[in-house]
């Protein structure tokens, strides 16, 4: 979701991985609610959405309620990474939280891809290092920022975002209640 990070370096690269992901992948349509992936289930398929929006839910461990921990919107990159480069079992199941339409590839036809040169192992290198840096700036975020604050941060990282989901899912993402986004969203409107 952090498409800050954009090193043109980082730009190419990705520009590379999607016309991978055409060239050699194909597409599929997901409905609303259809999973890409399953939690605990070997992680299978690597894709650039082309429209749509992808939810990563995982389940918490006392309370078997879930909880939305990462999305991926149109233009962006959807996977358990690095996970399906493995078979290795998905830590989160992947779900479409509309019609979306995506360009697939597996995960044994990637991680051939990024075997195939010096150049192609330098962008799995990349796409590693931009998402450890995705993963880590949500988690600082999740410490060392209020709801507010991580609320504000989300609406700047991805403006349409309140007009693509449901108040629910933007409130499990920012680990807060539904009641909490909407008593924000009434201050920011009359209070500011």
């Amino acid at each position: 979701m952090e498409q800050k990070y954009n090193t043109s370096m980082l730009v190419t690269e990705i520009a590379r991985l999607r016309e991978f992901c055409k060239r050699e992948g194909e597409i599929v349509t997901y409905s609303k609610g259809e999973q890409m992936e399953r939690e605990g289930e070997p992680a299978l398929w690597f894709a650039y959405v082309e429209c749509g929006c992808f939810k990563y839910l995982t389940r918490g461990v006392s309370d078997g309620k879930e909880h939305i921990t990462w999305f991926s919107f149109e233009g962006e990159f959807v996977a358990d990474y690095p996970n399906v480069l493995f078979g290795r079992p998905s830590q989160a199941s992947i779900q479409a939280m509309m019609s979306s339409r995506v360009w697939r590839v597996s995960g044994d036809c990637l991680k051939d891809f990024f075997n195939r040169s010096a150049e192609t192992k330098d962008i799995r290198a990349l796409i590693g290092e931009h998402m450890l840096n995705q993963f880590k700036a949500r988690y600082q975020d999740l410490h060392r920022t209020t709801p507010r604050e991580r609320y504000e941060l989300l609406m700047q990282r991805c403006p349409g975002i309140v007009n693509a989901l449901p108040l629910n899912a933007i409130a499990s993402f920012l680990n807060v209640t539904p009641k909490t986004i909407s008593m924000m969203r009434r201050d920011i409107t009359f209070n500011q």
